[in-house]
């Protein structure tokens, strides 16, 4: 590996880690970004020259830190504080030296993103992009608006941060509540994010899945009889363990219902069983611990050798019930045709609102496939065609190509 992929690697391993404790400890976010961006450009500049450092992570560290400390005397910062800048100098120097990791602060700088003076709708932007480190253009995409405008949400957020004397400490007991959805909802995307490339080639995506399951554990750390917490966890595991058998040895997409569950890890399984079930103890069931249940029923399968999948129209029942988005509601249209036939799933999929559909191709997918099994040929052509145009992956996008001539074939053959 060159020094430019140690770079790019480093970036996307520790950027998180290393925003973090900086701006924790600095207790000014854009210096810090500004500090760090510098960081690994002299990184790009050097490294290739010189040889990459033994750590490179605490290399980066220490050059950041001597950036803001520079940053400092050129904005002529007052002289009692010059005392503290040094202190923390000399701590990167120390952390550099050691064998151990510096401290992981990115769970303070999640609650610190869900303070209540912080718009809710850009909570989660703005731990993906600070936290996480999804660039605003993928975050834009995520939220379907314009790149430019997520930009600006971002930037009015951290001088709210900056200027709204919000401390960068832990919230108080009694404001963990409120903060802790907003922190679920942020794992919970950057997990999604990193489930999406499947095939690991965008670099901007890659390790976000394992990050997104360690934050998860470190979050159930620190609250412990959080069932929600329990349950988002058991819900990674669950999903995660199904990574493997997602595609076949030609790189193929391969939909769950035709996975090979041999190939899913037990490990994860049980391990994500553990956590449903001491969720499941509280008694105070959530969208989490509904989500990793449904998947808790699909994992069966990998024991029994079937799907139960009157179990999982039961639980997307709850679940609509609980957060009633266009994923859930697609969902319970897909796990209903299974149990109760396609013509009252179908019923389902046509309840749902025609504005919400527009350009979400999972309820085309569904409709290309029910439509299919009810032999209405031309809508389910019409459906796939849709569904393909909104795919974003080309494996999945092959898959249904494949579906949609088959359809055409059959329809020949008659």
């Amino acid at each position: 590996m060159n020094a430019h992929q140690v770079v790019e690697q480093t970036v996307r391993d520790s950027y998180g880690r290393l925003i973090a404790y900086l701006t924790i400890n600095w207790r000014d976010w854009e210096a810090a970004e500004d500090a760090l961006a510098d960081a690994f450009l002299v990184a790009l500049e050097t490294w290739p020259k010189v040889g990459v450092p033994e750590k490179p992570e605490a290399w980066l560290l220490t050059a950041a830190r001597r950036r803001l400390i520079d940053g400092a005397r050129r904005a002529r910062v007052h002289v009692n504080a010059l005392p503290t800048l040094y202190t923390l100098s000399e701590e990167a120097q120390k952390l550099a030296l050691s064998t151990h990791p510096f401290p992981d602060e990115r769970l303070k700088m999640l609650f610190i993103c869900a303070h209540p003076a912080i718009d809710p709708a850009v909570r989660t932007p703005l731990m993906l992009q600070t936290v996480m480190g999804i660039d605003a253009a993928r975050i834009a995409s995520a939220f379907v608006v314009k790149p430019a405008t997520m930009g600006q949400r971002l930037t009015r957020a951290k001088a709210k941060i900056r200027g709204g004397h919000i401390q960068f400490e832990l919230p108080d007991e009694k404001d963990l509540p409120q903060c802790l959805d907003a922190v679920l909802e942020a794992i919970y995307a950057a997990y999604g994010s990193g489930w999406e490339d499947i095939a690991g080639v965008d670099s901007r995506r890659k390790g976000l899945a394992e990050e997104a399951i360690y934050m998860g554990r470190l979050l159930l750390r620190f609250m412990p009889d959080e069932s929600e917490a329990q349950g988002l966890l058991a819900l990674m595991l669950h999903c995660e363990a199904r990574r493997n058998a997602r595609r076949n040895e030609d790189g193929r997409y391969v939909p769950l219902s035709e996975q090979d569950s041999t190939l899913w890890s037990k490990t994860m399984i049980e391990e994500a069983e553990t956590h449903l079930s001491k969720a499941a103890k509280a008694g105070n069931i959530g969208r989490f611990q509904l989500q990793a249940a449904i998947q808790s029923v699909h994992a069966q399968r990998a024991f029994t050798g079937r799907t139960e999948w009157k179990e999982i129209a039961l639980l997307y029942e709850g679940l609509v019930r609980q957060v009633p988005t266009i994923g859930a509601f697609v969902g319970r249209a897909a796990a209903v045709a299974e149990a109760y036939g396609v013509d009252r799933g179908w019923m389902l999929l046509e309840a749902i609102p025609t504005e919400v559909i527009v350009s979400y191709q999972p309820y085309w997918a569904l409709a290309a496939h029910l439509l299919t099994r009810m032999h209405r040929d031309e809508e389910a052509r019409a459906a796939y065609s849709r569904a393909i145009g909104l795919c974003t992956d080309p494996a999945l996008r092959e898959f249904l190509e494949q579906q949609a001539c088959q359809v055409s074939i059959e329809k020949k053959i008659k």
